[in-house]
């Protein structure tokens, strides 16, 4: 139930209070005091559609924050858990809304967005109006509100039904695509095709880019080494020369051992020219042989050439890199793979969808035979609620047709009535009048209550265009209702203010430049005044106070 709301700078309200209790609570007040909009300040706190002109004028935001309490909500405690949301039977739900059209949602403190805000707000309270008429005479309504009736084994049945609708839809939709695309799909995999056997033919390996261009620089260069090779070697040691490097050094190294014999001052210049002499002979000795392996091979440049012309084209079409290269093969490889194999070709596809479409069928009858259980347990009970409205000669029906298959099902609904016997049943929209209207929402919601576990119901002008021993039925249906939990009204019947358990009156007052909205809870000679006036008029007379009076002591 809604233990408490509080609201502020919301419209022409300031700042008001209400603590509620268990039972019916009925809220009156002149036209315009504001009591709708207490009701539209608790439509946004339960995740309604919000907008900047309900903040009071001069002011940031209008902040709503309202306290349930929700015990043995077995639903509810499912759907928190659900959203990551901490089980409690004790609810804060509080919405800002600020002035730039911003909104903030908070669930015990915890910031949620919009439809988990939504989400909660639905397991909590029901908000019915007038505006609830208006889908009692659109038939595009009539499928949910037929379903709204069912138990959780239909649940389960249209759950399972909508399971194999998807499925149906999914196999139905990539058929459709591969018979569309056949000529495109063909292409795609033909390109695909050739790009894997491009890259995979190229046998790219990550080290071998760099000994390419390496041994490329060696052969594109192997005259200018063999000619600088040629060349150290004969400065070295020239066999054909009259003299050579090599040549000198030892004729030095010679003297210079021949005269350290006399002088060992001489030693230590002798040793480091016979070093020197050891290195060189053993460096031209290298040249030698480096000079033999020097090789100008065009054939392997040309193979070499167009090795680096291979990879570098792979680097344009699928690098920069040559790792990119093969990441894009792993990812042409998967594409291919899901064109080819994942994906099943058109024949496979139409078998598939002939046996998606059987269980599809299977699965309506299913949904159907339980929807026309549910359609005759609502008749029986719309009847008996309307003959307790002072509808007793009226019946009701709910209409099947077949359609297509949708998420919905396969058959289209339609509520219908007959108001008097041998008139015949037309369709709701046709025939009710407002009065009419009004006891049959009623009726509905009668019905629905006994099956949901909604912890508050809220009835906003739901009796109008009816009055008399109407009206005092009406009373009666709301105040049964309550009597499973709570239930808020607003209301101008006397019949249906009187009954209530709790009165809430809702005054306006205005200043030149300023419009304030308050509530305040009535005693019982304050009710007994304002039933008094609703019978009467503002010219209260002792007869309407005494009606008042009994109608408040029923």
């Amino acid at each position: 139930m809604l233990q408490e709301i509080s609201i502020k700078n919301f419209a022409i309200i300031e700042e008001i209070h209400i603590s509620f209790e268990n039972g019916m609570t009925i809220l009156t007040g002149e036209t315009g005091a504001g009591k709708s909009i207490i009701i539209d300040a608790m439509g946004l706190l339960l995740g309604g559609r919000s907008s900047s002109d309900f903040v009071r004028t001069g002011k940031d935001k209008a902040e709503i924050e309202g306290l349930f309490f929700a015990e043995e909500n077995k639903e509810l405690e499912r759907r928190l858990e659900d959203l990551g949301l901490e089980s409690s039977s004790e609810l804060i739900l509080r919405r800002d809304i600020f002035a730039n059209g911003r909104s903030v949602c908070r669930v015990n403190g915890q910031m949620v967005n919009l439809a988990t805000l939504r989400e909660i707000g639905e397991l909590l309270v029901d908000i019915h109006g007038q505006h609830d008429n208006q889908e009692l005479m659109n038939a595009k309504h009539h499928l949910r509100l037929l379903d709204e009736f069912g138990d959780e084994t239909f649940e389960q049945i249209k759950s399972e039904y909508q399971i194999k609708f998807e499925h149906y839809k999914k196999i139905r939709q990539a058929l459709e695509t591969r018979q569309k695309n056949e000529q495109e799909f063909a292409q795609r995999i033909e390109v695909l095709q050739f790009q894997v056997e491009e890259i995979e033919a190229a046998e790219i390996d990550l080290k071998e880019d760099e000994q390419l261009q390496v041994r490329r620089a060696k052969l594109n260069n192997a005259k200018n080494i063999a000619d600088a090779l040629n060349t150290a070697y004969l400065a070295l040691d020239d066999d054909e020369g009259d003299f050579s490097s090599l040549s000198g050094i030892r004729t030095a190294m010679s003297e210079l051992e021949h005269a350290a014999e006399f002088d060992q001052d001489y030693q230590d210049l002798s040793d480091k020219t016979m070093d020197a002499y050891y290195l060189l002979e053993e460096v031209s000795t290298r040249l030698a042989t480096a000079m033999d392996m020097v090789e100008f091979n065009p054939t392997e440049l040309l193979q070499i050439e167009e090795r680096i012309l291979t990879l570098n084209t792979l680097r344009k079409k699928y690098g920069p890199e040559l790792s990119d290269v093969l990441q894009s093969l792993e990812k042409i490889q998967l594409e291919l793979s899901d064109l080819t194999g994942g994906t099943e070709d058109s024949e496979s596809l139409e078998e598939a969808l002939k046996e998606a479409q059987a269980e599809l069928l299977v699965a309506s009858e299913e949904l159907n035979t339980a929807r026309h259980a549910i359609a005759k347990e609502l008749e029986e009970d719309i009847k008996k609620e309307l003959a307790d409205l002072y509808m007793e000669k009226a019946d009701f029906s709910v209409k099947f047709e077949s359609g297509k298959f949708s998420s919905r099902g396969n058959e289209q609904v339609e509520f219908y009535i007959q108001t008097n016997p041998g008139e015949g049943f037309k369709p709701l929209a046709k025939t009710a009048s407002g009065g009419e209207l009004s006891r049959l929402m009623l009726a509905i919601k009668s019905s629905f209550s006994r099956r949901e576990n909604k912890t508050s119901i809220v009835f906003d002008e739901v009796d109008t265009g009816v009055s008399g021993r109407v009206a005092q039925a009406i009373a009666q249906k709301i105040y049964k209702i309550a009597q499973a939990g709570q239930v808020l009204a607003i209301s101008h019947l006397p019949q249906v203010v009187a009954i209530a358990d709790t009165q809430f009156y809702i005054e306006k007052a205005s200043t030149d430049d300023v419009t304030t909205s308050t509530v305040r809870k009535l005693h019982l000679e304050e009710r007994i005044e304002e039933v008094a006036k609703m019978l009467a008029g503002d010219d209260v007379t002792v007869e309407a106070l005494a009606q008042a009076k009994r109608l408040l002591m029923k």
